[in-house]
């Protein structure tokens, strides 16, 4: 894991290799301001995270802080951060995780059960429903909300517009297995040609290695063949009469078999059925289902 300047005063937290709970940070500083975007799941990954964000930017404390969305990969540490530090998230974000049982112990469905550490539920001090536009120094961060369920039903991305600097959550997956399974797979396809009409010269994923320019069209368009499939397959599912996992065992992942977390094909059809039928996703049976189908209990490296 390291700190990248993304371009003079901009910093990605980028945590190899992106897999399960294991996320990409940030944090953007100017006139000895700091604003931190997302934290990290762990105790120890979080204050690995400000440690770095300190020695770069001359540890000044952060003023503000924002959640892309309410995963607890990149919530748990909130925290850890200063008790003087703004958090902002999406409104459906903030409600999302105060709800989320797993950050008082996570069911035994990886391998090895994450251990938290010594992190509390920290909510948001302050909640957006479309847009809101921050100031750092003399860097602006506009803070945006994709329009509808992506990710989550709560996706915020953080757009520096002069620098021309996104990062984007887990409205995008670098190289691996995206997970849509809590948002919504149209709107997540959806959301990557909002995404790209930001134009951004750079672009920090939830998950995976840094794009620049030159690499986000080729990384969308492989991203969109997978949500193609996924509704494929659950198209033909629900006219078979199949359940989601039988519909996953039957699919043939083809170009995307090679994607670590390949088994999140589950829950993502759970998440496709649920909406194609007009039913409640069950989270728990959705992440069983992945189990079952992997034969095994998910890994992590937290």
């Amino acid at each position: 894991m390291s700190l990248h300047e993304v371009v003079p005063g901009v910093h990605a937290w980028i945590q190899p290799d992106g897999t399960w709970w294991v996320n990409n940070a940030g944090a953007v500083t100017d006139g000895g301001q700091v604003l931190i975007v997302d934290t990290c799941a762990t105790e120890t990954r979080t204050r690995r995270f400000l440690a770095a964000v300190d020695e770069a930017t001359g540890g000044s404390p952060a003023r503000l802080a924002v959640n892309t969305h309410q995963h607890g990969d990149h919530t748990y540490g909130n925290s850890l951060l200063p008790a003087t530090t703004v958090v902002v998230g999406h409104e459906h974000m903030r409600e999302g995780l105060r709800v989320d049982p797993v950050i008082d112990g996570c069911p035994p469905l990886w391998e090895p059960v994450p251990d938290w550490g010594a992190v509390t539920r920290r909510l948001p001090d302050v909640t957006v429903r479309d847009r809101l536009t921050l100031h750092i120094g003399q860097r602006q961060v506009d803070v945006v909300h994709p329009g509808g369920p992506a990710h989550t039903t709560g996706d915020l991305v953080a757009w520096l517009p002069r620098e021309r600097v996104l990062f984007a959550g887990d409205l995008v997956f670098n190289g691996l297995t995206p997970l849509v399974f809590m948002g919504s797979v149209t709107g997540a396809l959806a959301a990557l040609d909002w995404l790209a009409a930001f134009e951004p010269a750079h672009l920090v994923p939830g998950h995976g290695p840094l794009l620049t320019a030159a690499d986000i069209a080729p990384v969308f368009d492989r991203i969109r063949r997978y949500y193609q499939l996924v509704l494929d397959t659950a198209g033909e599912g629900v006219r078979a009469g199949l359940t989601p996992l039988e519909a996953a065992r039957a699919c043939d992942l083809g170009e995307f078999a090679g994607w670590a977390d390949a088994e999140r094909i589950v829950p993502n059809l759970h998440r496709a059925y649920a909406d194609a039928l007009g039913t409640e996703l069950d989270v728990v049976a959705a992440l069983t289902d992945a189990v079952t189908w992997r034969g095994s209990l998910m890994p992590t490296k937290v």
